[in-house]
């Protein structure tokens, strides 16, 4: 009645119909019809104070508006729900199926967009929202928290509560957790997406620390392991605009349901574990989710069977696993510090800077978005991971011959040339030297042959002088074939700082 009361105002001010038209923003045929309505029923302006909407229409279009209506009025609820059910489900599309539904008896298209309009008007503030099946899912702490009572009052604890809350159906999650970090906040998702069997394609957080590492009305930045979270499931994080409450209605009524039906009721009880909490916890939300809904048709769970569950992601075939991400700089001995222990990477990254994504189990080193390294995850402080592939080819071998193994291989050569070893390895001062000096020894069979390693290795333990720098220069003159033993060979000391007449050839 509004544009009647202008077309009246603006026609008494001698405006033209056209121009009345333009200023009450009508087409020039419905000007005329209201115009010629109100000369029949002999209304002018200024009309009656006392007047209200319904008297106006009254006597513009006679008793016939106030006699009941033979046409079929359009199901608001029902409407309400195919809107959610499918995002590319219009009004347009539903009047024309209801239409087709009740033929002549059906309203017009506007007549049907104003009486749902009026019925969402008149509904929750939250349904200003449209949220389609399976789309969003809100997640965020109650405010309150709930006491876990231990054996004295300092080693009670305050368990915080972790909602999630589906934008179409409603449906409520809650589970209580000892902490608000990351492990707590991500193990928390998955097991509320367990628990509801299927993904969304959005979460969508209140910006907490633990989750969004900057908040940001246009580019906010996430936290590396919770950003990892939502792709293992399929999903994106759009955090809520920071102080837009509006933009998560759900969850905030979530909370407040939450806090209504399920804390309240547990105010007067005691618990002595987290456990204990959330069997307590789990039990009043079924009465929650299956509580009739005031002004829609079912409930929570109804809800979430015919509009959430069929158009939600399938859950992966393995859980997300919870990880934290470091950058670290490869240092000169090819190894990365995560808490302590070291681990290692293809030696050709010194000095480089590598992302080591590490879990309770693994340890995962990136380079450049390529995975270059995966070891199994040591808690043994200041020990080293090391892979024989990752080493430079000299140190692979030292590495991949143990004083057990260097042994084992002299004897297959021969006692002498064991006799050598053993030499090498307890004469030294240092045993990096003696691996060095066995390793010398092995690379004389390649060179020589075992035949004539064995004949010098002999040779060098009966002049007293069994090194390798003997034995190689026994076979460089070719004394282990037969050549005689001069005095001078017979009474060199074994001693390491002597090198021998072989040293100079």
């Amino acid at each position: 009645m509004y544009r009647v009361r202008e077309v009246l105002r603006l026609s008494a001010a001698g405006l033209s119909v056209r121009q009345v038209a333009a200023g009450a923003k009508l087409s020039i045929g419905a000007v005329s019809k209201y115009l010629n309505a109100a000369r029949v029923a002999g209304i002018g302006w200024p009309l009656p104070t006392e007047w209200d909407d319904a008297e106006l229409e009254r006597r513009l279009h006679g008793e016939t508006a106030a006699r009941p209506s033979k046409l079929v009025m359009p199901v608001c609820a029902a409407i309400h729900q195919e809107l959610k059910r499918h995002r590319h489900v219009t009004l347009q599309l539903l009047w024309e199926e209801y239409r087709e539904r009740h033929g002549a008896a059906a309203y017009s298209y506007s007549e049907y967009c104003t009486h749902y309009r009026r019925w969402k008007r008149t509904s929750a503030r939250s349904m200003r929202q449209r949220h389609v099946g399976g789309e969003k899912l809100f997640v965020d702490y109650a405010g309150s928290t709930v006491t876990i009572h231990g054996p004295t009052v300092e080693l009670s604890s305050q368990a915080s509560v972790f909602v999630a809350v589906w934008g179409a159906s409603n449906l409520t999650y809650a589970e209580a957790t000892r902490t608000q970090t990351l492990p707590d906040w991500l193990g928390s998702h998955v097991r509320a997406l367990t628990a509801f069997g299927g993904a969304p394609a959005i979460l969508v957080p209140d910006n907490p620390k633990v989750g969004v590492t900057k908040a940001d009305r246009y580019e906010p930045m996430l936290q590396r392991s919770y950003e990892e979270l939502a792709r293992h499931y399929g999903a994106v994080v759009i955090p809520a605009r920071p102080y837009k409450p509006r933009d998560k209605p759900k969850v905030e009524q979530g909370v407040l349901l939450l806090s209504r039906w399920v804390l309240a009721r547990l105010r007067h009880r005691r618990f002595y574990s987290l456990e204990e909490l959330n069997g307590a916890i789990a039990v009043l939300l079924i009465d929650l989710n299956t509580r009739s809904f005031k002004k829609l048709p079912g409930n929570r769970r109804s809800a979430f069977d015919a509009l959430d569950r069929p158009a939600m992601k399938p859950l992966p075939a393995v859980p997300y696993e919870y990880a934290l991400w470091k950058a670290a700089t490869v240092g000169i001995d090819y190894h990365i510090d995560i808490e302590r222990h070291y681990y290692s990477v293809p030696h050709a990254l010194v000095g480089e800077t590598v992302e080591a994504r590490y879990s309770a189990a693994t340890v995962e080193c990136y380079y450049r978005a390529r995975r270059v390294a995966v070891h199994g995850r040591s808690y043994q402080v200041g020990a080293h991971t090391t892979l024989p592939e990752h080493m430079p080819k000299a140190h692979r071998a030292h590495a991949e011959w143990s004083p057990s193994r260097l042994i084992h291989w002299a004897g297959t050569v021969g006692p002498n040339t064991q006799a050598v070893v053993e030499y090498q390895l307890t004469h030294k001062p240092h045993p990096e030297q003696g691996y060095r000096a066995c390793l010398g020894v092995m690379a004389l069979a390649k060179e020589y042959g075992p035949e004539r390693l064995e004949a010098a290795a002999a040779r060098a333990v009966a002049i007293g002088s069994p090194t390798r720098s003997s034995v190689k220069s026994i076979l460089q003159r070719r004394l282990d074939r037969g050549g005689t033993t001069t005095t001078d060979e017979q009474t060199v000391p074994t001693h390491d700082n002597v090198r021998g007449p072989g040293y100079y050839h």
